[in-house]
C-alpha cells in the first residue's frame, strides 16, 4: 500500500526548520517582553521634582517645565517692590505770602483782622527787588515748585492760593486751611524787604500765645529742620540782621500765632540787598531753594512720623 501524507497542521512547524524558527520565535517573545516592562515602569514611575528630573511628558511645547525655578528653568523670574513714597497719606500746606492782584485791591487788604494777640491788615502787598520784581510773583514760583517736588514724594500738598492774579486770602483764612486740613506741617513762603546791606535767610517761629501753645515745640523743630537743609542747598547765608543763627520767634504774625498745626515762616533772602536779589530772580536758584525746602519739610515728617 502507498504511504499516504497527512496533511501539514497550521501550528506544525517542519522538522526540517525546527531549531532555528525556534529560536526566532523565542527572541520574538523576549523583545516583546522587555517592551512591555519598560512600558509599564514609565506609565506608573511619578517625576522626580527633588532631584530635579521629570519625565518626558511633564515638558512643555517649548522644552520648558512647568513649576521648577532655578538653575532647572530655562527663564528666570524677578518681582521687584516699589518702595512707598517717603511722605505717602501725609498733608502738608504751603503758603505763598501775598498775592499779585494785592497792589490793585487796598481796601481788601487793608481791612482789620485779629492775628491772636493784636490787630492787623488782612494782608499787605509784600516787598519787591530795586528793579521791580514783586515778592508776591517769587513766593508763588517757589511754592509751585515746592508742591511739586513734595507731590513726587507721595504727598497731598494744599496751596493757599492758586495763581499770582488774585486778591487775598487774608492771614487768618491761610491759617485756617493748615488747622482745617490737619496738616502735617505748614509754611509760609516770603522775601524779606530789610536794609541793603542785610543778607540772608531766617526762618520766623512761633511764639506761646494759647491757640498755637500744642505746636510749639514741633514748630522748633521743623524750624531747625528747614533752617539746616537750606542752608545746605542754597547757598544763601542766614540772615546778618534778622533773629540768631536763622532763626527768629515772632509773635505778631497771625500765621504762626493762630496755627494748630507745625508752622513757620520763612524769608528766603533780602530783596533789596543786590546779591540776594541777583539770586531771588534767577529761575535756577528759585528751583534749588524751592528743593532744600522740600527736603527740610520732607525731615521733618518723617522724623515726626517715626
Amino acid at each position: 500500500m502507498p504511504a499516504q501524507h497527512q496533511a501539514a497542521r497550521p501550528w506544525q512547524i517542519p522538522s526540517s526548520g525546527r531549531w532555528w524558527t525556534r529560536l526566532l520565535l523565542v527572541l520574538v517573545v523576549l523583545a516583546g517582553l522587555v517592551a512591555l516592562g519598560w512600558w509599564i515602569l514609565g506609565s506608573s514611575s511619578p517625576a522626580v521634582h527633588d532631584q530635579g528630573v521629570l519625565g518626558p511628558s511633564s515638558r512643555t511645547s517649548e522644552g520648558r517645565t512647568p513649576g521648577i525655578t532655578g538653575h532647572l528653568s530655562n527663564t528666570t523670574s524677578t518681582t521687584t517692590t516699589k518702595p512707598p513714597a517717603a511722605l505717602a497719606g501725609k498733608v502738608i500746606v504751603i503758603d505763598p505770602g501775598h498775592n499779585g492782584g494785592n497792589f490793585q485791591n487796598p481796601s481788601f487788604i487793608n481791612q482789620t483782622i485779629w492775628n491772636g494777640r493784636e490787630n492787623e491788615t488782612c494782608d499787605t502787598t509784600g516787598t519787591a527787588t530795586d528793579s521791580g520784581y514783586t515778592e508776591a510773583q517769587f513766593n508763588f514760583n517757589v511754592a509751585l515748585a515746592v508742591q511739586s517736588d513734595l507731590q513726587a514724594e507721595g504727598a497731598t500738598v494744599i496751596l493757599t492760593r492758586d495763581s499770582n492774579t488774585g486778591v487775598g486770602p487774608c492771614v487768618t483764612q491761610r491759617t485756617a486751611i493748615g488747622n482745617n486740613a490737619h496738616a502735617a506741617a505748614a509754611l509760609s513762603i516770603h522775601a524779606d524787604g530789610g536794609p541793603a546791606d542785610g543778607r540772608g535767610f531766617a526762618i520766623l517761629e512761633p511764639v506761646a500765645d494759647g491757640p498755637n501753645d500744642n505746636v510749639i515745640a514741633s514748630s522748633d523743630a521743623l524750624g531747625l529742620d528747614l533752617r539746616n537743609a537750606f542752608a545746605a542747598g542754597t547757598g544763601m547765608p542766614v540772615s546778618t540782621y534778622d533773629g540768631v543763627d536763622g532763626l527768629q520767634p515772632r509773635d505778631d504774625l497771625a500765621g504762626v500765632n493762630l496755627t494748630t498745626v507745625p508752622k513757620v515762616f520763612i524769608e528766603c533772602g533780602n530783596m533789596r540787598n543786590e546779591t540776594d536779589a541777583a539770586l531771588l530772580t534767577n529761575s535756577a536758584w528759585q528751583q534749588q531753594a524751592a528743593a532744600a525746602i522740600a527736603q527740610g519739610l520732607t525731615t521733618f515728617v518723617e522724623s515726626s512720623s517715626q
